[in-house]
């Protein structure tokens, strides 16, 4: 099924894996055998670049990934979260409409691991998406707490601080927002529409080494609406950014 997919699409192996980000050997083992199923996150990605739902290409895995209850909500986890393809990053900044929220303490990686970050939420912005950033306060006591216990040489205000000048950079720009937030140094929460990344942040680990789920909202008051009421609550009572947004 894969290998007809790709056919349809004119994909090469070596195409589906730049774009998936995965080796063209296990490109390999998923068109030459067809008992070696990616993950589900790598099975949406790849469905993403074929155009097609993941259920056409891997039934019988669909099939036993079906969930109930709030477990349905669960579209992917991972034990650390650069495990997560950047692709399904893009993926889910790409497809938002309505709103995208980054409620990361520094937000940092986004700006290395997605190089065309600011071209894609300057693009959203610009076609009515809502884009909103929470982030630490650079100069907070829980800032200079947190990093005491990360040790790290790139601080956690260091990292905070390239966020904001990336937003920054963007300009005056209606629907880009940003607020300073103490209470979300243990769990960041990434929303893109009906779809989350969340990570709890585990003891000392940097944000790369905490686990994450991919979630999607499918019911009211289930895993994703329960996370992302804790990030509005905190951006109702967060402190506004000087100089990012439209009035910057």
């Amino acid at each position: 099924m894969l290998r007809d997919a790709m056919a349809r699409r004119g994909v090469t192996r070596e195409e589906l894996a730049r774009r998936v980000g995965v080796d063209v050997k296990t490109v390999d083992r998923w068109v030459d055998l067809p008992a070696r199923t990616p993950r589900a996150a790598g099975r949406a990605a790849v469905a993403e670049v074929l155009g097609v739902d993941p259920g056409m290409l891997w039934p019988r895995a669909v099939r036993a990934a079906i969930k109930t209850g709030v477990d349905r909500e669960i579209v992917a986890s991972y034990a650390y979260r650069n495990e997560c393809s950047p692709t399904v990053w893009s993926s889910l900044i790409d497809g938002a409409e309505r709103d995208i929220f980054f409620a990361g303490y520094t937000s940092y990686f986004l700006w290395q691991e997605q190089p065309r970050a600011a071209e894609r939420l300057r693009a959203k912005a610009k076609a009515g998406c809502r884009v909103r950033f929470l982030l630490g306060d650079p100069q907070s006591e829980v800032t200079r707490r947190r990093e005491e216990v990360e040790d790290a040489v790139l601080s956690v205000s260091t990292r905070i601080n390239i966020t904001l000048e990336q937003l920054r950079k963007l300009g005056p720009l209606p629907g880009l927002e940003a607020r300073f937030s103490d209470g979300h140094i243990s769990l960041s929460v990434f929303g893109f529409d009906d779809e989350a990344l969340v990570t709890p942040h585990i003891a000392d680990l940097l944000g790369h080494d905490s686990p994450m789920l991919h979630l999607r909202r499918l019911q009211p008051d289930g895993l994703f609406d329960r996370f992302t009421h804790h990030a509005e609550t905190l951006w109702e009572g967060g402190r506004p950014v000087p100089d990012v947004g439209a009035g910057s």
